[in-house]
């Protein structure tokens, strides 16, 4: 087995990751378009619905961190790696106050009326979406290969 191969706890926590994340999907589409399940109840997106896509974006993020930490095999992270995991912290916040904004009282609808998922919202959401993919693509391990990983020719 080479340096570059996870060990056996490496490939259990990707596992693991790679679970939570594919969980959060399913749950990030029961949120998005909860038609898709058979529970479609209103022609807008409510409360409930921007609560249940944001849980999903949180167990997309954990699990997506958890399966690419463990690529490092215990290594040291480089800096980019530390600078994308702030990035995917960052991106989900936006992304939640975003989502949240009419609840948290500085969206468009103030609180006597229904919270209502507008465009800036949605504009909010996937900033904080995008901000979230180029904080997992600096978290993966690009290594350059070495002597030993090359094979003799």
């Amino acid at each position: 087995m080479s340096d570059s191969t996870p060990s056996t706890g490496g490939r259990n926590r990707i596992r693991v990751g790679l679970g939570a994340t594919l969980l959060g999907f399913a749950i990030y589409l029961f949120g998005v378009n909860p038609g898709l399940f058979g529970a479609d109840r209103s022609p807008v997106i409510g409360f409930v619905q921007i609560a249940v896509f944001l849980i999903g974006l949180a167990f997309i993020c954990i699990g997506g961190y958890i399966s690419l930490a463990a690529l490092w095999n215990g290594g040291p992270k480089s800096i980019g790696s530390d600078i994308g995991l702030r990035l995917v912290a960052t991106g989900y916040v936006i992304a939640v106050a975003a989502g949240m904004a009419d609840i948290f009282g500085f969206g468009s609808q103030s609180l006597p009326d229904i919270p209502d998922f507008g465009a800036w919202q949605t504009t909010g959401v996937v900033v904080g979406e995008i901000v979230i993919s180029i904080g997992f693509l600096l978290l993966i391990p690009f290594h350059p290969p070495t002597a030993k990983d090359q094979t003799p020719e």
